[in-house]
């Protein structure tokens, strides 16, 4: 049966992972099990049931405020620097919606229906994944893309409402499709989006094997990411995955044991975020820079970026969006690792049209020694910190990154310090000695006067 991957990285899906005893590091990758080119189309029949309508959004976020993730990454000062201008985005995602504020949207392919073209987003995800990465900016408006002057490629491999056709005929009317999306296609996708020209690639899905990846699916999607990043030199971003679709989530750091290799405790393969020689792989933090609670840790997390209460391009009207609606009419913010990566890739399409010498691999390690680093210099949950834009577009950076894993708590014996000398207290003891000197005289005298004023006043 082939593999299936429906789970995005914010609350949407499903995946049990099964613990691993002593994970592997990533596997090693067949550069023959690469997907053909060719055109998108879904590797079987689809269907959208009726009773699976799209998701309803809520409008707003309009006005001049800036958002507050936005905010945190100081955007109006690297756009100094570089608006990413020149630069082709790929969103692999559940497709985007054209918008007044994606004028540049190039529709690319369907993995998920029959005859479709990216366009349609369903799951109102892609759409605001693209915003982050590239919406213009409009005067007047607080909202904006991280790289306003580049333009977004979309290619749709993922829905949480469609599903294999057939597959609900045992479903009641109220039952939710089984979702549908391929690790297979997704190898295609990433193979397709690096022929097209793409600069960066986002992946805001997250497949959590129940079982080692080293199926041909994974094999396919190994050799996929390995050749958009080797040989059409593609910097990939992907989401890290949340606890929500990846629920035997990985460790964090032991303090018994700071210096172990994080890949011995791994119990959650994250893919294709494992392969992260090639990807970029992207945590999520709050409004006050802390690992957001749900992203799911790991020793393939390269950096981190606001993930959370997140404002973009609403699919279902021109305007921006702040939740959505679920089935049951409940309200949710939109929050999740899917929106901490495009932030990411905004970045990287910054750094790449400032600095277009830079391989991909150079880019990926830019952005990551520019971030601001944990007091461990990197952990599982936030890599090598939260991305700081302005920092990766100005910084010199080092020529080595220290390795992922973190730093131990070092013990110094601080030296004694050296005793002062006692004062010198005689100028203060004379004083006090003739003090306490005239004021025995003084006493003594008083005391003699007693006899004598006795004597003077008696009468015989």
């Amino acid at each position: 049966m082939a593999a299936s991957l429906v789970a995005l990285s914010v609350s949407v899906g499903t995946g049990v992972t099964a613990g691993f005893a002593g994970a592997e590091r990533p596997p090693a990758i067949d550069a023959g099990l690469l997907p053909a080119g060719g055109p998108a189309a879904p590797p079987t029949e689809t269907e959208h049931p009726p009773n699976a309508p799209c998701i309803s959004t809520q409008a707003g976020g309009g006005g001049p405020t800036i958002p507050p993730a936005q905010r945190s990454l100081e955007l109006e000062h690297a756009w100094r620097f570089s608006r990413g201008a020149g630069q082709l985005v790929a969103v692999i995602d559940t497709g985007v919606t054209p918008h007044p504020r994606l004028p540049g949207l190039i529709a690319d392919g369907d993995y998920v229906a029959i005859g479709g073209d990216g366009t349609e987003d369903c799951d109102a995800h892609g759409t605001l994944v693209a915003g982050l990465i590239a919406a213009t900016r409009v005067e007047g408006q607080g909202f904006a893309g991280v790289a306003p002057e580049a333009r977004v490629l979309t290619i749709r491999q993922t829905s949480a409402l469609y599903q294999a056709k057939g597959a609900g005929r045992d479903k009641g009317p109220d039952d939710m499709p089984d979702g549908y999306g391929k690790i297979s296609a997704l190898a295609s996708a990433v193979r397709r989006a690096a022929d097209a020209g793409a600069r960066v690639i986002n992946i805001s899905l997250v497949a959590c094997p129940t079982a080692r990846p080293d199926s041909r699916e994974f094999g396919m999607l190994g050799a996929a990411v390995q050749y958009a990043a080797l040989e059409k030199d593609v910097v990939i971003v992907t989401s890290a995955g949340n606890t929500d679709t990846c629920r035997a989530s990985n460790p964090g750091p032991d303090p018994l044991h700071p210096d172990r290799d994080p890949w011995d405790t791994v119990v959650s393969y994250v893919a294709p975020a494992l392969w992260d020689e090639y990807v970029l792989s992207v945590g999520s933090v709050d409004s006050f820079g802390q690992p957001s609670g749900f992203t799911v840790p790991g020793p393939w997390v390269g950096v981190a970026a606001p993930g959370e209460n997140i404002v973009s391009l609403d699919p279902r009207n021109t305007g921006l969006t702040t939740a959505k609606f679920s089935r049951q009419g409940q309200l949710t913010p939109y929050s999740g690792t899917s929106f901490a990566a495009p932030y990411v890739a905004g970045v990287a399409a910054l750094v790449r049209a400032r600095f277009p010498e830079l391989r991909a691999r150079e880019v990926i390690d830019r952005i990551q020694a520019t971030a601001h680093a944990p007091a461990e210099g990197w952990n599982p949950y936030i890599g090598y910190g939260a991305v700081d834009p302005v920092a990766a577009l100005t910084a010199e950076v080092p020529d080595q990154l220290p390795p992922k894993r973190s730093s131990a708590a070092r013990s110094e014996q601080l030296p004694l310090p050296t005793p002062s000398p006692p004062p010198d207290t005689t100028a203060r003891d004379t004083a006090l000695i003739g003090t306490g000197v005239i004021a025995l005289l003084l006493t003594l005298g008083w005391l003699a006067s007693f006899p004598l004023r006795r004597r003077l006043g008696t009468r015989d």
